[in-house]
């Protein structure tokens, strides 16, 4: 904490000049930390008087110069940039109705995770996977995550000869249903 009296004369009639002329009570409030820490009051004794927490004080006399009032205004108001390009945006939309494998990726369906990797690679832009799952809903994408299939792992004539077998029976069951019934055994065992 600066000694008291750590403002030269010039500085403190600046700060007390642009308390008076200062619009923004956010910054003003931030001179008035100056003035009365240049005063010998503690931080703790600046927060009462002002009535805000040491949480609110403690940062910006540390960090705060009397001597660029630029310095007192809260940088965050201003918000975080956004850092997906217009191009970007573009290039994920691409890119996710495409099968990863076309990439070179093992890996059969794309995650969002996985996707803001990828574009990292491409663009030169780290977003989280959440920041992509966000710019995905945007934009009306939903991801569902499919049931896991085997349909790639079987014999493909095996079963072209059970779906003509099937599809033989089905025609045969609705030319005459006496004679014939199709029942199918799922999960539930039903």
């Amino acid at each position: 904490m600066p000694a008291k009296d750590f403002l030269d004369l010039e500085e403190k009639k600046n700060l007390q000049k642009a308390l008076k002329e200062e619009e923004r009570a956010e910054v003003r409030e931030r001179i008035l930390m100056f003035l009365l820490l240049n005063d010998g009051k503690t931080q703790r004794e600046i927060a009462e008087f002002i009535g805000c927490s040491l949480k609110t004080v403690a940062p910006w006399c540390v960090h705060g110069d009397p001597n660029n009032l630029e310095s007192l205004e809260d940088g965050r108001k201003n918000g975080n940039h956004k850092k997906a390009t217009e191009e970007y945006i573009n290039l994920l939309l691409k890119i996710v109705d495409e099968d990863p494998k076309e990439f070179g990726y093992e890996f059969g369906r794309w995650t969002a995770a996985r996707l803001a990797e990828h574009l990292e690679k491409e663009t030169g832009i780290k977003l989280s996977g959440s920041q992509v799952r966000r710019i995905l809903r945007r934009k009306k994408y939903v991801y569902i995550w499919a049931k896991y299939s085997l349909e790639d792992k079987q014999d493909k004539k095996l079963r072209k000869a059970f779906k003509e077998k099937l599809d033989e029976y089905l025609r045969l069951a609705k030319e005459k249903p006496e004679s014939i019934q199709v029942w199918f055994w799922d999960e539930c065992g039903f």
